[in-house]
């Protein structure tokens, strides 16, 4: 079982410009605003319903508002066979996050996070003893007070040996305070067992940080690539793909790296330390595969296990 921790929210995504609407008026000289379509998301939401698509026993922990849009999360996760039994419920409203998408595909954020539901989650006093994995990341390690308790998750389960994966998945309008962060991110590391990065995440760091037992760094078109502790470094090409947009691109490789690891029972620092070029290859081959799937389709769309070969 691999626990996903982390925020569930709504992407309103903009649809794409007909011809029947370019011309519409109101739209100024860059023509109408493109109505938005709300989806299922966030990072480890997505990460969580990629797992269960995939068919790895996955739980989600997190909190999620009793609003329309909560009940609508929490569908969408029992739709993708995730348990639901550490999700924590609030009045509070959820957290909307307002895409804005690029001519190649890739995404920008804007987040409405005041007062919603998921920066109140209270550190749970267990997880399953089944727990082989933890999984967290993107906004729900920023926003208080809710950060402050995933990362005492973080530490509490790497320190009786569970493997953790960690994406920070930076979003800087959500950051107050860059250097402070950069600093917590830092003393995250030594908990770390995997850490993803996307290319932007690591300039925005610094840098390729060392420390985890691996760290898989994605880049876009160019592929996936690994480096481990041990010095070693791999990479594979990106799958071809006809790009709609990039959002989920990233939570789906946190799946599939997941979920092909467990395959290989992989799930340990010292497996992991022990995989050779042809095993790495192989996860990382899988996750380009995975990635490109949910490239080609709107919004965070991750794969089922039958649709990748």
């Amino acid at each position: 079982m691999i626990v996903v921790a982390g925020e569930a929210l709504i992407d309103l995504v903009p649809r794409p410009a007909t011809g029947a609407t370019a011309g519409a008026p109101g739209g100024g000289a860059e023509g109408p605003l493109p109505p938005l379509l709300p989806r299922l998301g966030g990072g480890p939401y997505n990460t969580a319903v990629a797992l269960g698509r995939l068919g790895t026993r996955t739980v989600f922990c997190s909190r999620v508002s009793t609003d329309g849009f909560g009940t609508a999360l929490l569908e969408g996760l029992r739709s993708a066979r995730v348990d639901t039994s550490l999700v924590q419920r609030g009045p509070e409203p959820t957290t909307l996050a307002v895409a804005s998408v690029g001519s190649d595909g890739s995404a920008g954020y804007g987040f409405y996070a005041q007062g919603t539901a998921d920066r109140l989650f209270e550190l749970p006093a267990q997880l399953p003893p089944s727990a082989r994995a933890l999984a967290l990341g993107t906004c729900s390690l920023v926003l208080e007070p809710g950060a402050s308790a995933y990362e005492a998750l973080l530490r509490r389960e790497a320190g009786r040996g569970v493997f953790t994966l960690l994406d920070p998945n930076i979003r800087p309008p959500v950051i107050p305070d860059a250097d402070a962060y950069r600093a917590r991110f830092a003393r995250w590391l030594p908990y770390v067992s995997l850490l993803k990065l996307s290319e932007e995440d690591a300039r925005w760091l610094g840098g390729v940080p060392s420390g985890p037992a691996a760290v898989v760094l994605t880049r876009g078109g160019e592929g996936l690539t690994v480096r481990t502790r041990a010095g070693a470094e791999f990479a594979v090409p990106a799958a071809p793909v006809d790009v709609v947009d990039t959002i989920g691109a990233g939570d789906t490789v946190n799946a599939a790296l997941l979920h092909r690891l467990a395959a290989l029972d992989a799930l340990s620092e010292p497996a992991l330390e022990a995989l050779g070029e042809d095993r790495w290859r192989d996860v990382l081959g899988f996750a380009a595969r995975a990635a490109a799937v949910t490239c080609s389709r709107t919004g965070a769309e991750p794969p089922y296990e039958d649709e990748l070969p």
